[in-house]
């Protein structure tokens, strides 16, 4: 009898066991429909940086033609009306956005941006206090930018947005080719040509970008809706969605995935400006900004990446400058060379609004993403920039004798 009861006791153990196994892969099954992943893995001691550096993951953040002008002195007053800016309602929109002070009308335009970003990390090109960030492809437009910032270096090949399928390696492909970070790369934006720019099909990187994504059989409800949405919505540009689509779809892939490097890319700032809507454009900049800060929370809530990610936030361009190049950028447009970069993180000082320091540029930030990942991109194409300075012991390294503009 007491056998037997052994028995029954062991075969009863082994059904609780197989059936906690088969309940724990039906419920990944079911929550990883759109993206197929495990909710968050445990993070392998080989993806973990080296040399004493925290960061665990690195997100870059894009927001396409936003101005440095406006991330440092606020919203322009000369261009919140119907003439030079087009605002529809002129009464709400400086209601909304016009304040006494740069220093007010910033933080009001961007509170996590100036209230998170600069008041712990680091930010970049501001010229009235000596803080130049500029890109170096001359082009001053988008694929090239985008082109400079993730490969380190520009290519005069590339020399329109529609050049087609990007001949270089990335950072993100790069990291992607290494045992420790396959599959945990991920690249989501608004714009279309990502797909050219990070070049999926020879790159293997995950790539969800424009407005023809591609959908799994099952969905989840959140899933179903947002997929509605696209299918549904009046496409202002044929080539690039909404900002808030695109965040959505990342922060559905975030439930099932932990990826140790991000790029997220945005093109309201961008589109809303060349159709000389200033006042959409602030709004534009506004919701990314909040994006941005629920992005940021939703990652401090994973373990995995609690005081272990690093953001680079940062634009592909600047803009000119006066009462109507501000809707254009390129090559012959003055100041549309000029960006700015900010980062935060647990290995970057709290120094804020950088003042009285050497030029910055555009091609350092590839070497930045995977320096903060214990790994030396450089090794791979000496072409590329040195590591922006954002760690402590970080030289900048960038040449200094490109003009800057006034």
């Amino acid at each position: 009898m007491k056998n037997r009861l052994l028995l029954i006791v062991a075969i009863l153990g082994s059904l609780t066991l197989l059936t906690a196994l088969l309940s724990a892969r039906i419920s990944r099954e079911k929550t990883g429909t759109l993206f197929g992943g495990m909710i968050n893995p445990v993070v392998p001691a080989a993806a973990r940086p080296a040399g004493g550096l925290k960061t665990r993951a690195v997100v870059l953040i894009v927001m396409d033609g936003f101005r440095w002008q406006e991330v440092f002195d606020g919203p322009e007053h000369d261009l919140m009306d119907e003439k030079h800016g087009g605002a529809q309602d002129v009464k709400q929109l400086r209601k909304d956005f016009w304040r006494d002070t740069p220093e007010e009308g910033r933080k009001n335009m961007m509170p996590f941006l100036w209230g998170e970003v600069a008041q712990k990390g680091e930010i970049y090109g501001n010229q009235h206090k000596g803080s130049v960030a500029q890109v170096t492809n001359g082009l001053k437009f988008s694929y090239p930018g985008y082109n400079e910032m993730s490969t380190g270096h520009a290519d005069k090949r590339i020399d329109s947005n529609e050049y087609g399928l990007n001949p270089n390696t990335t950072v993100f492909e790069w990291l992607n080719r290494k045992p420790e970070f396959h599959d945990q790369v991920a690249v989501f934006g608004t714009w279309n040509t990502y797909n050219d720019i990070f070049n999926p099909k020879r790159s293997g990187l995950f790539v969800r970008a424009g407005w023809d994504l591609p959908w799994a059989q099952q969905l989840t409800p959140r899933e179903q809706a947002l997929k509605k949405l696209y299918e549904t919505t009046t496409r202002v540009e044929d080539d690039d969605s909404f900002d808030s689509f695109a965040h959505q779809d990342l922060l559905n892939y975030l439930g099932t995935h932990s990826p140790h490097a991000l790029f997220v890319g945005y093109g309201g700032t961008d589109d809303w400006a060349h159709e000389g809507k200033y006042d959409l454009v602030l709004q534009a900049a506004h919701q990314d900004d909040q994006a941005i800060a629920e992005l940021w929370n939703t990652m401090q809530g994973i373990a995995a990446y609690r005081d272990q990610v690093t953001f680079i936030v940062t634009t592909d361009h600047g803009r000119g400058g006066g009462l109507e190049q501000w809707k254009n950028h390129d090559k012959d447009i003055d100041g549309a060379e000029n960006i700015w970069i900010a980062v935060i993180g647990p290995d970057t000082p709290a120094l804020g609004e950088m003042t009285n320091v050497p030029r910055v540029t555009q091609s350092q930030i590839a070497a930045t993403i995977a320096a903060l990942l214990g790994q030396d991109y450089r090794a791979f194409d000496q072409a590329a920039a040195p590591p922006l300075p954002v760690v402590t012991g970080w030289a900048n390294q960038a040449t200094r004798s490109a003009p800057t503009s006034k």
